[in-house]
């Protein structure tokens, strides 16, 4: 076998000297993405920032979705800021804080008891759905909260079919601190099972049973990303809010709502060697060349969040050309055949894992698909070590619906 030589220049001239991997973040697709969510909903929308933004960085991004972080600057974005920033740890609302957001923020993962004082601290609206814990946050006079109603998720929220044993508590909320919000949350909204009409069917259920307990102005939300591609701007279940989360990062869950791809995932090529018939690559050499083969090392793994499911299975774009992953994926390398390109692929050269490079583009939900793995677990993975980069494009095109929502939730008039 033969290595490419040596080359005398910087092999990452475009970025530090340092740096071998990284991952571009496109903010002006989030803030395209969110407006096409919101006007597919039809109602505002509480953005999902939990787990860093999915990987992706929380801060930067509810700041580019124009988030009010107490700036002048904010005031011009606040027509399409969204209604709250949606977190899942009061870990994630102490951060937004000490950066200076001054937004509604949306818990809606739930509190132990232990954490009302912490909550109320960082002026997060919680999701409570127990006689203990919504007594604890009444005490303390906690501040707007929303009622969890499990409608078959079945990890959070009072069960609709139990909701009868809140009534006292919430009577006791009904004249000093009522719930600002109910909601429940869809398991597989993406899926065309039928389910999502059942958890719908027995959310209306469980509100109708406490409707006499409710404050008349009381905001009702269920839908994330898929529900809102499935529902559409009709709101025929006469939502206030919409709750989207993986769309806003440029995951397609439906083909019926095309979102734009936020996120690059690239690296550079920092060996080249040509290979023999019957050689073999990376740990366990679960791949062999059955010709002459031109093999490409790339400095990504799955420290970097580049899973090794895609061992084997993913493909890399160099050139703007499609070219296979070979053997296993490890900690920092992985291992491209590059046969195809011949001498036009060399030490320094950038290859693309997700996202586009020239005409063609790696999206998300495909590579995680290829992978047979969550697209979920693919972008939260991806904040593990390789730094993020920031850009803002502009609209390429029309992106979203006609119809526009505002700020504002509906009228209490719309409200079930």
């Amino acid at each position: 076998m033969s290595r490419s030589p040596i080359t005398p220049e910087p092999i990452y001239p475009d970025r530090p000297a340092s740096l071998r991997a990284w991952v571009d973040v496109d903010l002006g697709a989030v803030r395209r993405n969110a407006d096409r969510l919101r006007a597919r909903a039809g109602v505002p929308i509480v953005a999902m920032v939990k787990a860093d933004a999915y990987g992706l960085g929380m801060v930067p991004i509810a700041r580019a979705l124009g988030a009010d972080f107490g700036e002048a600057a904010d005031a011009a974005r606040a027509p399409n800021a969204p209604w709250a920033l949606g977190i899942a740890t009061l870990h994630e609302a102490a951060e937004l804080r000490r950066h200076g957001c001054v937004a509604r923020v949306l818990c809606t993962t739930p509190l132990t008891v232990h954490d009302v004082p912490e909550a109320q601290a960082l002026q997060v609206r919680p999701a409570l759905h127990d006689s203990a814990t919504i007594g604890a946050w009444l005490a303390m006079q906690g501040g707007p909260w929303h009622l969890a109603i499990d409608t078959g998720m079945a990890r959070a929220g009072v069960r609709w079919d139990g909701i009868a044993a809140l009534r006292e508590t919430l009577h006791d909320a009904r004249h000093v601190n009522p719930p600002e919000g109910v909601f429940t949350h869809f398991h597989s909204a993406e899926v065309d099972d039928g389910s999502l009409a059942v958890q719908d069917a027995r959310f209306e259920q469980a509100v109708a049973a406490i409707r006499d307990l409710l404050p008349e102005g009381v905001l009702v939300h269920s839908d994330n990303s898929a529900a809102i591609a499935v529902g559409g701007a009709s709101n025929a279940r006469r939502r206030h809010l919409a709750r989207p989360g993986i769309g806003l990062y440029g995951a397609n869950v439906l083909p019926s709502l095309p979102l734009e791809q936020v996120v690059r995932v690239c690296a550079r090529v920092i060996d080249v060697r040509d290979m023999q018939s019957g050689e073999s690559v990376s740990y366990n050499a679960t791949w062999q060349a059955d010709s002459p083969r031109r093999i490409a090392t790339v400095a990504l793994g799955y420290a970097d969040g580049y899973r090794r499911a895609l061992s084997n299975r993913g493909v890399a774009l160099v050139h703007g050309v499609r070219v296979p992953v070979v053997g296993n994926v490890t900690m920092d390398m992985t291992m491209l055949d590059v046969t195809g390109l011949g001498a036009a692929c060399v030490v320094g050269d950038v290859a693309t894992f997700v996202g586009r490079d020239g005409l063609d583009v790696l999206r998300t939900d495909a590579v995680a698909a290829t992978g047979a793995i969550s697209m979920y677990e693919l972008l939260v993975g991806l904040r593990l070590r390789a730094p993020r980069f920031y850009v803002d494009t502009p609209s390429v095109g029309t992106a979203g619906d006609a119809s526009g929502a505002t700020n504002d939730p509906p009228s209490s008039e719309a409200r079930p």
